[in-house]
């Protein structure tokens, strides 16, 4: 070793040493707690942050992470259109704001088979409804 490389040695002892106290700057990727196509279920949805089974992430997001869904979509590399609400909840939503005339124009009359349906969930629902009791009277007149 000549005396011309002695500087450069020091040099790079020095960074290597110094590198050494400093932390890590790279972030390890994050890893979801299932993959994220066991994730969708038909009802239920698996949060890829802690592995709750929910019918709908966003409030869970909000409360729990301080997340929006595309922050959310964004950490984990989801597409556009990854559902935040289980496939068959919405779909049982859906059907419930249907059936209580959703989407319809105002005074328009509702489909022929949606009123057949209708009475026959009334007249279902009033076959199961028992006869109140009434309270006794004691007979006590008061005067």
């Amino acid at each position: 070793m000549t005396a011309a490389d002695v500087p450069q040695l020091i040099a790079s002892v020095h960074g290597a040493l110094a590198g050494l106290g400093a932390p890590d700057t790279t972030e390890p990727a994050p890893q979801p707690a299932v993959s994220v196509r066991a994730s969708v279920k038909s009802d239920h949805l698996v949060c890829l942050e802690d592995g709750r089974k929910l019918k709908t992430l966003r409030r869970h997001l909000m409360t729990a992470y301080g997340m929006t869904p595309d922050q959310y979509r964004a950490k984990w590399n989801l597409p556009a259109d990854y559902p935040m609400v289980a496939p068959a909840y919405s779909a049982r939503r859906s059907e419930l704001a249907k059936a209580g005339g959703l989407g319809r124009r105002k005074g328009a009359a509702p489909a022929h088979n949606q009123i057949a349906k209708d009475q026959a969930l009334i007249s279902a629902s009033s076959e199961e409804k028992t006869p109140r009791r009434t309270r006794r009277k004691l007979g006590i007149a008061v005067s």
